[in-house]
C-alpha cells in the first residue's frame, strides 16, 4: 500500500483509469434519453457501482481536480480557486502551475514506486498541478499536445499518437482528444494508472437533453466504453455540476457585488475576487457562484456582510474563518468573507471586469456554489463489501474516487 496524504492506496492490479467529466451535472445522466446517450456509462451504473458524491468547495476546476488527484480537500493541498489574492503582496494571481500546491498526489507517489502513470488534461493550466512531483510518467494537455516533449511531458509526437492535430481551445474535441489519447496509451500498454480530465465547454453552453449536449456526451460515452473494453477499471467523477444562471427572460442573473458594496460604503471600500477566473473565460465571462471579498476601507466586517447578505441572488455569506472551517479550505488564502450565490445567480466584481460577449447567444450556465456540489460517482466494476458499507455509512466525496477504484473494486 502507498501512503498519500493520510490515505493508503493499493498499486493497480490491472489498468485503472479515472476520468473527470468536467461539469457533468448528474442531471445529464438522469435525463429522459440518458440511457440512449450514455449506453456504456448506463451499463456501468447498473452493473458496476453508482452513487452521488459531494465536490469540494468552491465548486471550480482547480480545487476539485487537485482534490481528486490528492485524495484530499483544499485545506490539505492549498488550492481553493483558479485565481486568488496574495494577502502578503496584494497581488492577484491566476494559478497556472503547481507552485501554490502544498501536498503530493496519488499519481506522483505511484510513479515513485514504479507504477507507470499518465495524466492527460484538456486545459494546460491544470497540467503542472496534475504532474506535481511525478517521477517520470506522462503528463500533457490537449491544448498543447502539438508541443509536447519527452523532457517536459514524458511523451512526444502526441498528435501522431492520437491521429489528429491538437484541437482549438474552445472546441468540444479538446475533451475527446483527451479520451482518445488515454485509449491509445492503454492500447499500447504505456500506462497502468491514468487520470483523464476533460473540459466543461459544452456543459456551460448546453443543458441536459439538448442536441449539442447529447452529441458530445454520446461521443464521450463511446470512448469511455472503449477504455472498459480494453480491460481497464474505469472510475468516472466530476469536478462540479452546472446550472442555468439566468433571469426568467433568459438574461444573465448577475450580482456585481464589488459595485454594490462600493456604492454603499464608498469607492474602493472592498475588492471582490472571482476564483472562477482562468484562461478559459469566454464561455462564462469569469462569473461563478462563489466569490471572496476583501475589505480595503475601515469598515466593520459585520456591516459589509449584512449589506451583502441582503442583496437578491446572494444565498449565503460567511466570514473567512467560518468558510474555511465549514468547507475545508486553507484559511490563509481566504477572504475577509465569502459570498455564495443562489442556484440561479452568479456573482461578479464590476461590470467592467466581465465580458459576456463570448456567450454568443447562449444562456449563461455556470458553477461554483453549493448548488453545483453534487456530482456523479461511477465505477465500471462492482465494489467489495467493505466499500459498500463505507458508501452506505457516509456521504461520498469526489476525491474518494481513486480510493474506491484502487482499493474497493472486487
Amino acid at each position: 500500500m502507498i501512503e498519500v496524504n493520510g490515505r493508503a492506496y493499493a498499486k493497480p492490479k490491472r489498468p485503472t483509469v479515472v476520468v473527470c467529466l468536467d461539469g457533468c451535472d448528474p442531471r445529464y445522466l438522469n435525463f429522459g434519453n440518458a440511457a440512449e446517450v450514455f449506453t456504456n456509462i448506463s451499463r456501468m451504473m447498473r452493473d458496476g457501482f453508482s452513487a452521488l458524491a459531494d465536490a469540494a468547495m468552491p465548486t471550480f476546476t482547480n480545487p476539485n481536480n487537485v482534490s481528486i488527484v490528492t485524495g484530499a480537500p483544499p485545506v490539505v493541498h492549498g488550492i481553493s480557486g483558479n485565481y486568488y489574492l496574495d494577502r502578503a503582496t496584494g497581488e492577484e494571481i491566476m494559478i497556472v502551475d503547481a507552485s501554490p500546491m502544498r501536498a503530493t498526489t496519488i499519481l506522483a507517489e505511484m510513479s515513485r514506486v514504479g507504477v507507470r502513470v499518465a495524466a492527460v488534461t484538456a486545459k494546460d493550466k491544470l497540467r503542472k498541478m496534475l504532474g506535481h512531483r511525478m517521477a517520470g510518467g506522462i503528463c500533457f494537455s490537449s491544448e498543447k499536445a502539438g508541443s509536447a516533449t519527452l523532457a517536459e511531458n514524458g511523451i512526444e509526437n502526441v498528435e501522431a499518437l492520437v491521429g489528429r492535430p491538437a484541437p482549438d481551445m474552445y472546441s468540444p474535441d479538446l475533451s475527446l482528444f483527451v479520451l482518445d489519447a488515454g485509449i491509445k496509451l492503454l492500447e499500447q500498454g504505456r500506462a497502468d494508472l491514468l487520470y483523464l480530465s476533460l473540459s466543461d465547454l459544452v456543459q456551460h453552453a448546453h443543458g441536459p437533453g439538448e442536441r449539442e449536449a447529447d452529441a458530445f456526451h454520446g461521443a464521450v460515452d463511446a470512448k469511455v466504453g472503449r477504455l472498459a473494453e480494453l480491460g481497464a477499471i474505469v472510475g468516472l467523477i466530476a469536478d462540479h455540476g452546472m446550472n442555468d444562471k439566468i433571469n426568467p427572460d433568459g438574461t444573465p442573473r448577475v450580482v456585481f457585488l464589488e459595485e454594490e458594496l462600493n456604492r454603499h460604503f464608498g469607492t474602493n471600500a472592498v475588492r471582490v475576487i472571482c476564483p472562477i477566473t482562468d484562461p478559459f473565460v469566454k464561455h462564462h465571462g469569469a462569473l461563478g457562484s462563489f466569490v471572496r471579498v476583501y475589505l480595503r476601507a475601515r469598515l466593520q466586517l459585520a456591516d459589509a456582510m449584512e449589506v451583502a447578505a441582503a442583496i437578491p441572488g446572494i444565498a449565503l455569506v460567511l466570514d473567512g474563518k467560518s468558510a474555511a472551517g465549514r468547507y475545508e479550505m486553507p484559511l490563509d488564502r481566504e477572504g475577509d468573507f465569502v459570498a455564495i450565490g443562489d442556484t440561479h445567480s452568479v456573482i461578479g466584481s464590476s461590470r467592467a471586469e466581465h465580458d459576456l460577449a463570448g456567450l454568443n447567444g447562449h444562456r449563461l450556465r455556470s458553477h461554483g456554489g453549493l448548488s453545483e456540489q453534487i456530482v456523479p460517482f461511477i465505477l465500471s466494476h462492482p465494489i467489495n463489501q467493505t466499500y459498500r458499507t463505507l458508501a452506505e455509512a457516509r456521504r461520498l466525496r469526489n476525491f474518494d474516487i481513486f480510493d474506491f477504484a484502487l482499493n474497493g473494486v472486487q
